[in-house]
This record gives C-alpha cells, sequence and structure tokens, in this order.
C-alpha cells in the first residue's frame, strides 16, 4: 500500500461461496483409492519399465514350470510314465515356492517402505483412514495380486492337461475336484505369501532391509528345521515357516498322511497354519496403530 497517495486505494471482489454439492463417498472412497494404488504398485503402473518388466518376470517364472509339464505330457503322452512321474496339480504350489518367496520380498516392501520412509504415512492417517483401512488397504491389494500370480499357472496347467487329454469330457470327471481344490490352496498359499512380508516390511522403512529380512527369515527356518528334523521328531518342522502352506496344500488335495510317524498330526498342521498367518497379521496391525497414535 503507497500510504497518503492520491490515487492510492483498494477494491473488494465479492467471489461469493459454493457449497460443495459433489458425492461424499468418505472412507469408502480413500479405503478403494488406497488398493488400486497397492496393485498399481505392485505392477509398476505409473512406474520405471524394469518394475514392470519384473512382474512379467515373475509371471513367466510361476507359469514356467506348468508350461513345461504341458509340453512334457503332450509330446510323450502315457511313455513319459515308463521312466518318470510328473508331478500334478497337488504339487505345482510346493515347485513354485521359491519364486513366490522371492516375488513376495521384492514386491511386498514397495507397498510399505516408502509411506514411512517419505513421511506419507501421516498424510494417510490425517484424513478419515484409520490405520486398520491403511493395513486392510495394502494388504488386500497384495493379496489380489499374489492370488493372481499363483493362479495363473495353476490355472494353465488344468487347461493345459485336460485339452491334452485324450478325452478331455473325462479327464474332467475323473479330476474336477482339482479345480476347486487349486483355488483353496491357492488361497491358502497366498495367505502367507503376503501377510509375513508385509509384516516384516512394517518394521523398517527400507525396502533393502526388509526384502533381505523376507528371505532370510524363510531360508534361516528353513535350514533350522531341517537340522532339527534329523536330531529330533517331525514337531521341529514347525519352525519352517515356508512350509507350513504346503501342508495345507497337501491336507486340501487329500495327500496328507497326518498319522505317519514321519508327519505332523493334520490338526496341529492346521493349527500352527492360523498361527502362523494370524501372529503375523496381528503385529502389522499393532505397528500401524502406533504409528497412527
Amino acid at each position: 500500500m503507497n500510504g497518503g497517495g492520491a490515487g492510492a486505494g483498494g477494491r473488494v471482489f465479492d467471489l461469493g461461496y459454493r457449497r460443495y454439492a459433489g458425492a461424499r463417498e468418505g472412507r469408502a472412497r480413500a479405503r478403494r483409492a488406497l488398493f488400486v494404488n497397492g496393485v498399481r504398485t505392485c505392477f509398476g503402473l505409473g512406474r520405471g519399465a524394469w518394475t514392470k518388466a519384473l512382474m512379467v518376470l515373475f509371471f513367466g517364472a510361476t507359469m514356467a514350470p506348468a508350461a513345461l509339464l504341458i509340453i512334457v505330457n503332450g509330446l510323450l503322452g502315457d511313455a513319459v510314465d515308463n521312466f518318470i512321474v510328473l508331478p500334478g496339480a497337488d504339487e505345482y504350489y510346493r515347485n513354485v515356492s521359491p519364486v513366490l518367496i522371492i516375488f513376495a520380498a521384492i514386491i511386498a516392501p514397495e507397498l510399505l517402505c516408502p509411506d514411512r520412509r517419505e513421511g506419507v504415512i501421516h498424510l494417510y492417517f490425517a484424513r478419515p483412514l484409520t490405520a486398520a483401512d491403511y493395513v486392510i488397504g495394502r494388504w488386500t491389494a497384495f493379496f489380489a495380486v499374489s492370488l493372481a500370480l499363483i493362479y495363473s499357472g495353476q490355472a494353465l496347467l488344468l487347461a493345459g492337461l485336460t485339452m491334452a487329454a485324450p478325452d478331455p469330457l473325462e479327464y474332467l470327471r475323473e479330476n474336477w475336484l482339482d479345480f476347486p481344490r487349486s483355488l483353496g490352496a491357492g488361497a491358502a498359499v497366498a495367505v502367507i505369501a503376503t501377510t509375513i512380508p508385509l509384516a516384516v516390511s512394517a518394521f523398517t522403512s527400507r525396502r533393502a532391509y526388509a526384502s533381505a529380512a523376507v528371505i532370510g527369515a524363510f531360508t534361516l527356518t528353513l535350514i533350522t528345521a531341517g537340522i532339527l528334523d534329523e536330531n529330533l521328531s517331525p514337531w521341529s518342522r514347525l519352525i519352517d515357516v515356508g512350509s507350513v502352506q504346503t501342508y495345507v496344500n497337501d491336507i486340501i488335495f487329500g495327500t496328507y498322511d497326518g498319522a505317519a510317524d514321519d508327519t505332523l498330526p493334520t490338526a496341529a498342521a492346521i493349527a500352527w497354519y492360523a498361527v502362523v498367518a494370524i501372529v503375523p497379521a496381528w503385529l502389522l496391525w499393532r505397528r500401524y496403530r502406533r504409528l497412527e497414535a
């Protein structure tokens, strides 16, 4: 302002006040946005080409065993049974479990670590979202992507085995239970592959540390269980968190013998699966409850 100037003056603009008349979607809209953002992050959408290529490699790695089995079965047919027993749908998840562990170790930290390192997590909690909303949104996003990855190879395997059979309809009549069993077993595997890596990632803001910790946890428990199993009893296998979902997979497919001397009782295997799934989920939720406070 130019004090004392003859031409000095001011103007007042009456812009008015316009009330917001759009839809008030509240927390539901925020939850959906968080879920969509999580899925996009997993697939590398809106990011560099390397992240997108990585997901293509993971999908290719999970589908490669199924494609190989289909090719071998199609080329050799019944003759292959004379010198090798090809794994079926009940063994598929066991064969691709190393790929799933690496996938979870690399992708899961992308959903949690950057939000804390860059301080974005506090902006989330400044809105109607709660800690439970955030955890559920990130968990369901990663679970959905894990399911897509897990089901892709199994679906290819089942479709290929059906089409390669001399009588596809007869094959379906004899093996139709493999389809719902594959869905149930795949979901059981995805729960562990989602929950443990996210729980580990919740305690560090560095993605490299989280990835190393996830791979280390699965590897060390596998080695420890193998050492103790030779000297103690099958109960020592409970230490191996990576094999828990394979027990449930075998139970679903009906190939698990809980009465054998070298296996865990069926009830114990199911109970331990519940513990391995619930405890990390609780730690994950507890961690973000403290950040919210």
